[in-house]
């Protein structure tokens, strides 16, 4: 007989898709009515048992690197994968004072390895015999090489990176066939946005029908408390061109254009947003063949909003597209940007924007109020979908089947979630704001 969780389990891969599916809403008032979890204090500890994806057979720790683990998603992932216990986790990184200070700090089987991700050899070296490398060493804008994913490819080392740069992960997907050759399974853009947002896009496809429109909108208050290296990403940004699908024609528009007030519901409210040059757009278009996609991202407070947009229309882009002239201007910004994160606090949201063919309208959307935090849980839920063996040999997109395995979805989004203000899955747009009541046969009362 199924035990309650895998009932849950195949309750939420499986429920008809003409009902408004309250499965995927994990706020704080539903969490603990839920079957596929537990509150523990806190924290809300998933009934899975880290030993599905940690242990091996003989009961050894399966390794895993994270390359830039020194580093604001690096270190994040690395807490959200030790809370498991069940991994023999491995800080890389140049900075040995920092990468020794959070191995301690994590305890438990947790090492630092210290290496240049500039070294080909040293960077072969710290990832041959280890179960899976993490390569969250950013930025990826203007990146020409492929490195840390060749050297996982010639070790036979499972894969993940945290891309957000639309080049970079057509790069990566050029290695395909080589990971498919040597039979290792490889994420590239599996980070928070984009990551699970494109996992978001898949399941609101899944569940609806064939999409005509697909809209990404993404809010971050001050930078999130971004390191160094994510302010860098933004700069680099702003000096692209943002690709944009329209009725299966692709448009470049100016970066940080074409302002949207998105509402982003519980906790968050409406925020402004603004277009930028993110990989989902097209991975989106071509794997989930949708012929009209966008992405746009917001801030707060508004200033840097209007910053945003004065550096993209007045910086020179040989200055903006130059990644060492990019980090004297994280230097300029760095005093400013630390003393608006001190009110502006770090709170997340995405929003996806499902409109089928059919007409129907659906959104999913996932908020937290430290980004610092969910980007980890965000990577950790990836991590370990790919050592349960969700990911197919080759390089994939997220939202590929091969990627992330259909049935393997919920699970991730459910791990990725924990914590959350609001995540809510394929509610009408109607919805954003309450909770309505169900009066019966999938009708719903405000």
């Amino acid at each position: 007989m199924a035990t309650t969780t895998q009932l849950a389990r195949w309750w939420l891969a499986f429920e008809p898709c003409n009902i408004e599916l309250n499965k995927w809403n994990v706020n704080s008032t539903q969490r603990r009515n839920q079957r596929f979890a537990q509150r523990t204090g806190t924290r809300l500890v998933c009934h899975a048992k880290g030993s599905e994806a940690g242990e091996e057979a003989g009961g050894q720790k399966k390794k895993v690197l994270v390359m830039g683990g020194t580093g604001r998603v690096g270190a994040s992932t690395l807490r959200a994968l030790a809370k498991g216990g069940d991994l023999h986790l491995i800080v890389g990184g140049r900075n040995r004072e920092k990468g020794e200070a959070l191995a301690r700090e994590l305890g438990g089987s947790v090492e630092f390895s210290a290496f240049n991700l500039e070294d080909a050899s040293a960077v072969r070296a710290a990832i041959d015999g280890v179960d899976l490398v993490v390569h969250a060493a950013g930025p990826f804008q203007r990146r020409v090489e492929c490195a840390v994913l060749e050297a996982a490819i010639d070790t036979k080392t499972a894969y993940i990176d945290v891309c957000d740069d639309q080049d970079y992960s057509m790069r990566a997907k050029a290695y395909h066939d080589r990971a498919v050759a040597a039979g290792i399974p490889a994420i590239t853009t599996g980070g928070i946005y984009p990551g699970i947002s494109n996992i978001m896009a898949a399941e609101l496809v899944r569940l609806n029908g064939k999409a005509k429109r697909i809209r990404y909108s993404y809010y971050t208050a001050g930078s999130g408390g971004a390191g160094p290296t994510i302010l860098a990403t933004s700069f680099l940004l702003l000096g692209e061109e943002a690709i944009v699908y329209v009725d299966g024609k692709m448009q470049k528009m100016k970066a940080y254009s074409a302002r949207r007030d998105v509402d982003f519901g519980r906790g968050i409210g409406k925020k402004p947003v603004y277009l930028l040059n993110l990989p989902e757009v097209r991975s989106t278009h071509e794997v989930l063949k949708v012929p009209s996609v966008s992405a746009r991202f917001g801030t707060y407070p508004q200033i840097w909003n209007i910053a945003m947009g004065l550096v993209a229309s007045l910086v020179p882009k040989d200055i903006l597209q130059d990644q060492q002239k990019v980090q004297g201007l994280v230097q300029l910004s760095d005093i400013a940007v630390r003393a608006v994160d001190g009110f502006a606090g770090e709170k997340v949201s995405m929003r996806v924007d499902y409109e089928g063919e059919n007409g129907k309208k659906a959104i999913g959307i996932f908020s937290h109020k430290m980004l610092s935090v969910s980007v980890g849980m965000s990577v950790a839920a990836f991590v370990r979908a790919l050592l349960e063996g969700a990911t197919q040999p080759g390089v994939w997109f997220p939202e590929e089947e091969g990627g992330i395995a259909e049935s393997a979805r919920p699970k991730l989004l459910e791990r990725a979630a924990e914590g959350t203000l609001n995540f809510v899955m394929n509610k009408s747009p109607w919805m954003t704001d309450k909770d309505p009541k169900e009066i019966g046969f999938g009708l719903y009362w405000e």
